[in-house]
């Protein structure tokens, strides 16, 4: 009767013959290197404008 009750509700929570406890580690580090990318890339972004708005700030007092 409990199993039932486990299939069913692993059913209704899209969890079909996988236990809820496990972890896939292969899409934890596609997630994380992902992440890594993404983080990179802002601080590229960040990085350039920083350098760009001193840039300007220092052509504007060298006039």
């Amino acid at each position: 009767m409990s199993s039932e009750l486990k299939e069913k509700e692993n059913f209704y929570n899209g969890e079909i013959g996988q236990n809820p406890k496990k972890v896939n580690l292969t899409e934890l580090v596609g997630r994380m290197n992902t992440e890594k990318a993404k983080e990179k890339k802002r601080n590229v972004i960040i990085s350039a404008a920083a350098i760009s708005a001193v840039t300007v700030f220092g052509i504007i007092l060298t006039l």
